[in-house]
């Protein structure tokens, strides 16, 4: 008998989205709390041979391995995760498997949350509820408003089509983006990135958290900005320097930011971000939708199954 964990399950869905029970011989348990520190993760994992992990809620480096003597097989949603250390995974000769995913629900979001941001939505939403006074704020209107998209990968070009469909001017810009990707896209290139944050009036996120990437906008880019400008970054947290953030929007600096992803997760408690009245927050909720459980669920089943039959499939490896 094997046993699987399937970590951070929050909204207690996982067993409901794929069929579990065709695995003959595993016996599966589902975490619906975030386990935040090594040594619970440790107590609570130790008896499991197979963990199933939801991208990067939880992080697994090589301490943490090494303290799960009976691990043998890691399954993580998606086919990157971050936080899981490659390098410690092959040294314990514990086979890593990833799944499929979807590339329209995070886009889908991230112009949720910048309609959202613009139009003041959740604060006119949670006036109504109140019964407080009618009409207090004054949105902004997006056509003719310039989009920088800093990153223009699959994410990122479906943003700029939803910005041109917003009849909104696009600048993108990463290190490595070339004219010849921008014209494909149908964008402008920005020289710098500087240069893209002293024009765009709306500034988009869409880069891999890396150590190139971490902290890639810091207090000298965020004083780049407009002072009507809105940020949103529904892809990883440390890409923004936190702590300028905060301070840049305590002291109204910018617009407003709509924000899906956090340098903690899940976000805490007190977290000024949760009640900065110019901030739209969400619980990292990019990927979150049935469609999407529905293939990471059903292909986390899939590797195990093969897994078990001798013929891992989609491994990942150090490389990636």
């Amino acid at each position: 008998m094997f046993h699987c964990a399937i970590l951070d399950d929050y909204q207690n869905c996982a067993l409901g989205f794929a069929d579990w029970s065709s695995l003959a011989g595993v016996h599966v348990r589902n975490f619906t709390d975030a386990i935040t520190t090594t040594d619970a993760l440790v107590k609570q994992l130790a008896e499991f041979e197979i963990i199933v992990a939801m991208r990067e809620r939880t992080r697994f480096d090589a301490d943490l391995l090494g303290r799960l003597p009976r691990l043998k097989l890691f399954v993580t949603t998606g086919m990157k995760n971050a936080s899981i250390d490659l390098q410690a995974t092959l040294a314990r000769g514990v086979i890593v498997c990833g799944t499929r995913g979807l590339s329209d629900p995070t886009p889908e979001l991230t112009w949720g949350l910048l309609l959202a941001l613009a139009r003041h939505i959740p604060a006119d939403v949670a006036s109504i509820r109140a019964g407080e006074k009618w009409q207090t704020r004054i949105g902004v209107g997006l056509s003719g408003k310039t989009v920088g998209i800093v990153g223009l990968g699959s994410i990122g070009s479906r943003i700029a089509r939803y910005a041109q469909a917003f009849d909104m001017p696009v600048l993108a810009w990463s290190r490595n983006l070339t004219d010849e990707r921008c014209q494909t896209v149908g964008v402008e290139r920005a020289s710098t990135l500087d240069a893209l944050l002293q024009r765009a009036d709306i500034v988009t996120l869409h880069m891999v958290l890396s150590d190139s990437t971490r902290g890639l906008v810091g207090a000298r880019e965020l004083g780049l900005l407009k002072p009507t400008a809105l940020l949103v970054n529904t892809s990883r947290g440390p890409l923004i320097d936190e702590a300028a953030l905060l301070k840049t929007l305590t002291e109204n600096r910018i617009a407003g930011a709509a924000l899906d992803v956090f340098d903690t997760e899940p976000l805490p408690a007190a977290h000024p971000l949760r009640t900065l009245p110019n901030v739209v927050t969400t619980p990292h909720i990019g990927y979150v939708t049935r469609e999407t459980y529905q293939i990471f669920y059903g292909d986390a089943v899939e590797d195990i199954q093969a897994w078990l039959k001798g013929s891992p499939i989609r491994t990942l490896s150090t490389s990636k």
